[in-house]
């Protein structure tokens, strides 16, 4: 078999190691590869007929009919399909949207970093959905030495990728594709076009790897700080990875701890080769790929065994072609199924999903329930003074009662008094400080019923949902004392209380029994003066019935006020309750209520994206 072989090193682009029959055409397809790459791009998209190459050396040199009989020939007429975009559909496509409507109610209660990878994923999935859903992208990573540049070779029929002991022998990432159209794919992966090659045996739609794009990425574990950064990106971008190891480093810590572990939820696009069984004498082969597999499993990467899905691993030998037909026969069937991306695209959700989920699923059933409602709104109800008020309602109410059933003479002494308070000594005040005492005490019994109140509700939340939540709560907690303020001013402040019904027949008693004073005085008056012949006797029986039936009338006033003040204190009391637990309500309990139905609906959202019950978290 004559070809080509052309280093991925940049410096070495050209170096060929020249086969007799093309020496003449491929020296000079690669003289000029460079000058003419743009060249054939516009000349594609002007006109379609021609097909872009993707900057392969094979076709460019058949093109230009210096390429002989032997040499890399161009993909039949057939084989040029036109790519078509990936469709997501399904599950995928709900938990996609889900992801997308978590994201955009996050930003504002989430750092961004916390949101980074799923954004990242977001991103992904829009520009692979842009690009051909008839491809498939499987990248060829390993270790320095672990022969995964020989395997590629393998797989594609054709020296492209150079070998050797010369190390990191892969230098940039070399694509080979079975299929017209993977350009996009190819500059999203940031490969060069003179790094884009055909396999050796020109295939069609019937190929059984048909629709692949093989990638051979730089070795993992290069000294060079580029190569690695390379595989890294490459890494989040290919459809499926073909991890290549050795009975040397297939244990290697770096291989398991930086790739393998992490990447372990991606199984289902991962196939593991122990390369170089060729190396290993009678049954060593078999023991090293079991001990492949327990680490595969400690890694927590299932396994696709007896049917179920997994990570496929195979033992093979690249260098004498043993099991390469049938690694060759698996990734025919895995890039014919065309679920790769959306496998891969599953998989990276599900990461995005399991990294945030500290953030997201609580721990219990946080929220208020109806006791810590009524409890909030009893400790404002105390900060408020709602008891006292309630007890100075009821005094007030018994005193307006005295006031009106007591005898005129009480009556009269009460108005000469107030009469005298103006030109009188100052009433005695409290002092200055009692009042401010008063105001922080209230206001300290605010915030300690804000603060209990936003325990409670963040109580099992995720830290950032916690954080919003007593955040809510204390914004709202910052005007409450001066609106429970007015609210009591409001509610006492509505003057003199409703007089019962049987008052007015309390005041003609009283009034009754100062007329029988006034006239048992005027008749013992004169019957003492003898202006009037009557005997003492009556007289003196009418000014005691007087004397004695005022005070008497206006204890049983004061008897019967007392059921009617209690009532009436207790709907002071209730209505200032029910007032501070409004404005509580309005001003602390709704701000936490709606952060509390902004982590409900995340938490739906995430559930989705997780493939959780919402019921279940």
């Amino acid at each position: 078999m004559s070809g080509t072989t052309v280093t991925g090193d940049t410096a070495d682009t050209a170096d060929v190691v020249e086969a007799p029959d093309v020496v003449a055409g491929v020296v000079e397809v690669v003289e000029v590869v460079e000058a003419v790459d743009e060249s054939v791009r516009n000349d594609a998209a002007a006109s379609p007929s021609k097909g872009w190459d993707d900057g392969f050396i094979a076709r460019r040199a058949s093109e230009r009919g210096t390429a002989r009989e032997g040499a890399l020939r161009p993909l039949p007429e057939a084989y040029a399909d036109l790519p078509r975009p990936t469709s997501y559909t399904g599950d995928l496509r709900v938990r996609l949207d889900a992801l997308r409507e978590l994201v955009g109610l996050s930003r504002t209660r989430l750092e961004g970093s916390t949101l980074g990878e799923a954004g990242r994923v977001l991103d992904e999935a829009a520009a692979r959905q842009r690009l051909s859903s008839q491809h498939t992208v499987v990248a060829i990573a390993g270790a320095t030495g672990s022969g995964k540049s020989t395997l590629f070779n393998a797989l594609a029929g054709v020296s492209i990728s150079e070998t050797g002991l010369r190390r990191p022998t892969t230098s940039a990432p070399i694509a080979c594709s079975w299929t017209d159209g993977a350009a996009g794919l190819l500059d999203r992966l940031g490969v060069p076009g003179r790094l884009r090659r055909r396999p050796w045996q020109g295939a069609g739609p019937g190929d059984e790897l048909h629709g692949l794009v093989l990638i051979d990425l730089p070795d993992h574990d290069s000294a060079l700080t580029v190569h690695r950064e390379q595989v890294d990106r490459a890494l989040e971008l290919v459809d499926a990875v073909v991890w290549v190891v050795d009975p040397e480093k297939y244990a290697d810590a770096a291989l398991h701890e930086r790739y393998l572990r992490p990447l372990a939820g991606h199984a289902e696009v991962t196939f593991v080769v122990l390369n170089q069984v060729d190396r290993l004498p009678g049954e060593a082969a078999d023991q090293v790929l079991d001990d492949l597999r327990r680490l595969l499993d400690e890694d927590g990467m299932a396994l696709g065994e007896h049917g179920e899905p997994g990570a496929t691993v195979l033992a093979l030998s690249a260098l004498t072609g043993d099991g390469v037909g049938e690694l060759r026969e698996m990734l025919g069937q895995f890039v014919g199924e065309r679920g790769a991306a959306a496998r891969r695209l599953a998989a990276d959700v599900d990461a995005a999903a399991a990294d945030l989920r500290p953030v997201y699923v609580a721990e219990g059933h946080p929220g208020l329930d109806e006791r810590a409602r009524e409890e909030f709104g009893e400790g404002l109800g105390e900060a408020v003074g709602a008891v006292a008020a309630g007890e100075a309602a009821e005094r007030e109410w018994r005193r307006n009662a005295v006031k009106a059933c007591g005898t005129p003479w009480l009556r009269l002494w009460r108005w000469y008094e107030a009469s005298r308070a103006p030109g009188g000594p100052e009433p005695v005040v409290e002092p200055e400080t009692e009042a401010p005492e008063t105001e922080i005490t209230a206001r300290q019994r605010v915030e300690q019923a804000v603060r209990t109140v936003a325990d409670e509700a963040s109580a099992g939340l995720p830290a950032p949902w916690a954080q919003a939540v007593r955040e809510a709560a204390v914004r709202g907690a910052e005007e409450l004392p001066r609106a429970l303020d007015v609210l009591a001013v409001e509610a006492t402040g509505n003057g003199r209380p409703a007089r019962p019904a049987w008052w007015p027949s309390a005041v003609l008693a009283q009034v009754l029994m100062t007329v029988h004073q006034v006239l048992g005085v005027i008749w013992l008056f004169g019957a003492v003066c003898g202006l009037l012949d009557v005997s003492l006797q009556t007289p003196l029986l009418v000014l005691l019935a007087g004397t004695l039936g005022g005070p008497l009338v206006e204890w049983a006033c004061s008897a019967a006020a007392r059921g009617p003040a209690r009532r009436y204190g207790q709907e002071t009391e209730r209505r200032l309750r029910e007032a501070a637990s409004g404005c509580g309500r309005a001003k602390v309990l709704d701000p936490v209520s709606a952060e509390l139905l902004r982590y409900r609906e995340v938490r739906e959202q995430y559930a989705t994206v997780a493939g959780l019950s919402t019921t279940g978290q």
